[in-house]
């Protein structure tokens, strides 16, 4: 069975697996970047896990495109009431490029030397506030 995963995207929840192309509502996203939308549940390779912690789904948006033409027409028998309106969606195709773990960063321990000259300022900035706790008021300053 296939990985899959439901996501979420411009308020509409899709079933997706790796390679489809879906149309969704226009994201504003420009066309051949790459997103990741919110994942709500993953599964198909024997276990399900909803609300997944460590899941990426990465998209890319290829076109936006305008939808199929919808006609409205409104009438009125012997009046000579008629309306008539029309509409097309603005869509956005987009391509499921992965679904798997997310990758993360290791955090870089700083170095000694930087650690040390950060240790300098900070103890630098706190002395001036010390100095100025200290001080007695003059009648000037009351």
């Amino acid at each position: 069975m296939a990985k899959y995963a439901i996501i979420s995207v411009g308020g509409s929840q899709y079933r997706v697996s790796e390679g489809q192309r879906l149309l969704v509502d226009r994201i504003p996203h420009d066309e051949k970047k790459t997103f990741h939308p919110s994942i709500l549940f993953v599964g198909g390779d024997g276990t399900a896990d909803l609300s997944p912690t460590n899941a990426q789904v990465t998209a890319r948006v290829v076109e936006h495109v305008l939808g199929p033409k919808v006609r409205i027409g409104k009438y009125r028998k012997r009046t000579g009431y008629r309306r008539h309106a029309g509409h097309r969606s603005h869509l956005t195709e987009i391509e499921i490029e992965s679904i798997g773990t997310r990758r993360t960063r290791a955090k870089k321990a700083p170095d000694e030397e930087q650690a040390a000259t950060m240790e300098k300022e900070s103890a630098d900035a706190a002395a001036p506030r010390a100095k100025a706790a200290r001080s007695p008021k003059t009648s000037e300053e009351k």
